[in-house]
């Protein structure tokens, strides 16, 4: 008998780690790479945040909370979604995990029985297939194509609903290509879902406050008569740069968040009090980090950009948010390296930037699209400078 389940084996490692990983281990051997690989802010936590950390732990705030969460930050979640967008949730429909991944597992693993079915639209994020398949569910994977702005339109949704269906997972701003879906595109979309009614919505809108020359929308506030089918996924790591205070938060119907927490209360409990309380200053506090992260990353976002448009065999849509770009490697497949090495997939080319060139991407196929590289532009400007003349060295090096 094996010692391993095997469930594992639905499960990919993922390339985002792996690439990060490999870059590491680059770096510690003296190369002097650039990760543009990795999901995160360069923006330290905003110190009056740090403040009400340390201050929780100087006070000895540091015991058990409740399982959903403390009340007062689900008091806070429950006034940004009021204040942010008129969402009126009760308390009991919050609930707060160790980042918003955990909550996204939670959900999943609470609702999907073996054989039931989750429209992922793609290019989608590395986890979400493979948290389905491992909670019993099947993926099912639509393809959004570049020329439709890499976003699910309503007869691709229409035509992947079957009996089976459970979930519809959107995520806008989406990670990996900047994709914003708009009002009217919601609402579109909440048309097919209202002639099927048992497809339910998760909505990750953890990308909500990092938008660019568009408003942003969710589904739970266009669409207020599916809020019982909706669960709407969002926290602090993005917007906040609080990646490793790991609080992620949702807001859903009563019987879902309650499930939600029965799985939590067996498995992490509840995320670190000292994360909580700041947190709670996050979402409280002043704001006015928000919009100074959200300008920088605007101004990366056009600098990568156009220094993509010199790098020969690559094409770059402009993303309308989080701080990804997405751009199409198709011009330098079956072309060779220096070495001789013919580049015959967007993993090949990934590869060939970090081992030849030093800079670190993730190949496309990791967001299930093929060819393209992601680049994050949670950098200085200074070092997103160096890694785009590194790639665009690359490419003319290409033959």
């Amino acid at each position: 008998m094996s010692l391993l389940a095997e469930r594992l084996n639905v499960v990919r490692p993922s390339e985002t780690k792996a690439m990060t990983a490999r870059a590491a281990e680059l770096r510690e051997h003296g190369v002097d790479v650039i990760t543009l690989s990795q999901g995160e802010p360069d923006f330290s936590t905003p110190s009056a945040v740090c403040e009400a950390g340390i201050r929780a732990i100087r006070d000895g705030r540091t015991k058990y909370t409740a399982v959903a969460g403390m009340m007062a930050l689900r008091e806070a979640i429950r006034h940004s979604f009021s204040r942010d967008h008129g969402l009126n949730y009760g308390i009991d429909q919050i609930t707060v995990g160790c980042g918003a991944k955990q909550v996204v597992f939670n959900a999943l693993f609470a609702s999907l029985d073996p054989g039931d079915e989750v429209i992922i639209p793609t290019p989608c994020w590395v986890s979400y297939p493979d948290m389905v398949a491992l909670a019993g569910g099947k993926p099912v994977l639509v393809d959004c194509h570049e020329v439709d702005g890499f976003k699910l339109r309503p007869q691709a949704l229409a035509a992947a609903i079957t009996p089976r269906t459970k979930w519809l997972m959107l995520n806008s701003p989406c990670n990996p290509t900047g994709a914003v879906y708009s009002r009217d595109e919601l609402l579109a979309l909440a048309a097919v879902l209202r002639r099927n009614p048992h497809v339910h919505l998760l909505s990750d809108d953890i990308y909500e406050k990092l938008t660019y020359n568009v408003d942003f929308a969710t589904m739970a506030a266009v669409a207020p008569d599916l809020s019982e089918r909706t669960l709407l996924v969002n926290g602090v790591s993005k917007a906040d740069a609080m990646t490793g205070w790991r609080v992620g938060y949702g807001a859903g119907p009563l019987v879902l968040i309650k499930a939600m927490n029965l799985i939590q209360g067996q498995t992490s409990s509840h995320t670190s009090s000292i994360s909580q309380y700041a947190a709670i200053e996050a979402l409280s506090g002043d704001r006015h980090h928000v919009k100074e992260f959200a300008s920088a990353f605007r101004q990366r976002r056009d600098l990568v950009v156009a220094k993509l448009k010199q790098a020969a065999g690559l094409s770059c849509r402009e993303p309308e948010g989080a701080f990804y770009v997405f751009p199409s490697c198709v011009g330098v497949i079956g072309k060779r390296t220096p070495e001789g090495k013919v580049i015959e997939t967007d993993t090949d080319f990934a590869m060939y930037l970090l081992e030849a060139f030093a800079v670190a991407v993730v190949p496309g196929s990791g967001f299930r699209a093929s060819p393209y590289i992601r680049i994050s532009y949670a950098s200085s400007a200074e070092e997103l400078t160096r890694a785009c003349d590194r790639i665009i060295a690359a490419c003319a090096a290409l033959s």
